[in-house]
């Protein structure tokens, strides 16, 4: 597995001569603040040794690198997802492969359904902690020393240093940023409303098909992590519409200009 690492790394240094300090994932119709990276090169992910295919709509299946403002950025456009079929240990194989590459900041995106009864579409939320209900872990099997410890510690997988930049930027930019933990489904159906309630009285605040195994694989290589949701609908049984992929991707674009002039703050703001 070490060497597949080591050849992906050479194949992007290879069209690529930024180290990247700042690696951005980009959720379901969130894809817009790709716009703002400068002498950006794109990579697609069928030309990286070792990356999966992006099949969800919405997903682009690029990695784009360059500087967003002055710094020097990989942006994913697309992830991998346990319910296309992959195994959850392949789909953070490009968290890793940011970790080799220099990144030291991890952005993680998501479109969501809110669970809280507060919140409404187009609320951006910053993920204060998370819940695995996906029933599996990327890191079972073999542990890849050079990756982080067997045992790694949960307890700070999203960072109050990066949090609190994240509510400085919102602050800023004008935007009310909601707060709450996030919870993993594997989907791909979207949840019951008996599985909201549940997920509801357990204290999640908002429900996904991602997020949680990078988190993960990010907290075991010491990559420091912070998490924002877009909430693009609201989860079943909070209100009578039924629920459907592109929603999910309408609602994403419409708040894509708002959720873009977040992190182009956040970014600018990273030490």
């Amino acid at each position: 597995m070490e060497q597949i690492y080591n050849i992906a790394v050479e194949a992007i240094k290879k069209r690529c001569g930024i180290i990247p300090e700042t690696a951005v994932v980009l959720g379901s119709g969130l894809g817009t603040l790709a716009d703002a990276v400068e002498n950006g090169i794109s990579i697609p992910y069928e030309e990286i040794p070792g990356f999966l295919a992006s099949t969800t709509p919405g997903h682009a299946g690029k990695l784009l690198l360059g500087r967003i403002g002055k710094k020097p950025c990989v942006l994913m456009q697309g992830r991998f997802h346990y319910y296309e079929g992959y195994r959850l240990q392949d789909t953070v194989f490009p968290i890793r492969l940011f970790k080799l590459l220099g990144v030291k900041t991890i952005v993680l995106t998501n479109a969501a359904g809110g669970i809280n009864l507060s919140f409404e579409a187009g609320d951006l939320m910053l993920i204060r902690d998370h819940i695995n209900f996906s029933g599996n872990n990327p890191l079972i099997g073999m542990n890849e020393e050079d990756f982080g410890p067997r045992f790694p510690d949960m307890s700070h997988a999203y960072s109050r240093r990066l949090n609190g930049l994240m509510r400085q930027a919102a602050e800023i930019c004008g935007i009310r940023l909601k707060e709450g933990v996030f919870v993993m489904m594997s989907g791909p159906s979207f949840e019951t409303p008996a599985e909201i309630r549940m997920l509801r009285m357990i204290g999640a605040d908002a429900v996904g098909m991602s997020t949680v195994p990078e988190a993960i694989a990010a907290a075991q290589c010491g990559l420091e992590t912070v998490g924002v949701s877009c909430i693009t609908n609201l989860a079943a049984g909070v209100s009578d519409r039924t629920l459907s992929h592109e929603e999910v991707l309408e609602a994403g674009l419409a708040a894509s200009e708002k959720f873009k002039n977040l992190l182009l703050q956040f970014i600018k703001m990273i030490d």
